[in-house]
């Protein structure tokens, strides 16, 4: 097993894995780790779907178009859950509160599912494992992948994770230094200076991108990242939250 260092420092993100399964004891490792994973007032407001069956994969590329879903070993999706909660209050003739109509319902599901996926990703990766997170299985279409995966009322998709043998091994992204990452007491005020810093930085990813290993782009950071948040305008979420019986008020 990889000392914890390495496997937080020089993770990167895998997108083509060997045909290698996974042994059965390192599938149950990352199991007890998800499961010992910190959430909102102990009440695990997630669950996990593990999907080992190839011709469900398939469907999710088929959607996605993102060849790291048919080509892992399994693939992990970790969801917002409060069906639990609700089957059992009613069985014991508890009222169930509205939170699933509130914001901070929703958020504390997706930070619970979130945290549940990290300690799969540091599981997994300690074990010499690729992982890659899909966070498009959320917005790709999100009523057929409810479908597929059949997904009751008060459950929702916050993110994929797919794990296998790795076959590929990509260079290490460059992140932000630690001033634009970490703020001491209260946030920065010198935008000046943040802007300084964020310009080297949008430089540093350009030249990553220009000359990374297994295929170059000239991409930069800030407007490859705009691109997205345009493109993610059109995501219709919020209908989502609704037909999984999330009526946000407040």
């Amino acid at each position: 097993m990889k000392d914890i260092k390495s496997t937080l420092l020089d993770r990167t993100s895998i997108r083509r894995y060997e045909r290698e399964a996974i042994p059965q004891e390192t599938m149950e490792f990352i199991y007890r780790a998800v499961e010992n994973t910190p959430t909102s007032y102990n009440g695990q407001q997630f669950s996990v779907i593990d999907i080992d069956d190839q011709d469900l994969k398939e469907k999710l590329y088929e959607l996605t178009n993102q060849k790291q879903l048919k080509t892992c070993n399994r693939l992990l999706i970790f969801l917002s859950d409060y069906n639990k909660i609700s089957l059992l209050a009613a069985k014991k003739g508890l009222d169930m509160p509205q939170f699933t109509n509130t914001m901070d319902g929703v958020v504390i599901g997706i930070i619970d599912a979130s945290l549940a996926m990290m300690s799969a990703v540091v599981a997994a990766e300690a074990c010499g494992l690729g992982t890659n997170c899909v966070g498009y299985l959320r917005t790709v279409d999100p009523a057929k992948v409810a479908e597929l995966l059949q997904l009751p009322k008060g459950v929702f998709v916050v993110c994929g994770l797919a794990i296998g043998v790795p076959r590929e091994h990509p260079d290490l992204k460059p992140k932000m230094p630690t001033p634009l990452v970490f703020h001491r007491n209260h946030y920065r005020h010198d935008s000046e200076k943040m802007i300084e810093e964020l310009e080297a930085y949008d430089e540093v990813v350009k030249h990553y991108n220009a000359t990374r290993a297994g295929g170059t782009s000239t991409n930069d950071w800030v407007a490859h990242i705009l691109d997205y948040y345009d493109h993610a305008m059109a995501y219709r979420i919020l209908d989502y939250l609704k037909a999984q019986g999330y009526d946000i008020k407040h």
